[in-house]
């Protein structure tokens, strides 16, 4: 039986350009994702993701309008991701967890190697890069 999960996803752009973190560890370690993490009983998929990405990168965000949801299965996990537009409101971004970040303008979207789930949200996102 595959295991499921429920994550929230920052969508997190400055000066037109979305930020993009690397995996430091696990079984995805490498591949590029949006900064967010699994949804804890109790939490809204906001309120998971204002924990998550101050507990992985260090600052405080706020959370906007919600991009989208997918549902994607990879070989061992079923994930549903939430992905909301993000600012930064309070803090720096730093690399608590990550291996590396980027920031992508439109041009660049696709020069790193995404998790499978997160590539389903770029075309929504792009325009948003001009």
């Amino acid at each position: 039986m595959v295991k499921r999960v429920k994550v929230a996803a920052g969508a997190i752009i400055q000066e037109g350009r979305l930020l993009a973190a690397q995996r430091g560890y696990g079984t995805y370690k490498g591949f590029w994702e949006f900064p967010g993490g699994k949804i804890e009983q109790g939490e809204t998929p906001q309120q998971a993701l204002q924990r998550e990405i101050e507990e992985e990168m260090g600052a405080l965000v706020e959370v906007g309008e919600l991009i989208g949801k997918v549902e994607y299965t990879y070989p061992e996990l079923q994930v549903t991701l939430y992905c909301f537009l993000c600012t930064v409101h309070e803090g720096v971004l730093k690399l608590l967890e990550h291996e590396n970040a980027a920031w992508l303008d439109q041009e660049h979207l696709y020069d790193v190697e995404w998790l499978a789930a997160d590539i389903a949200l770029l075309d929504r996102l792009k325009p948003r890069l001009a």
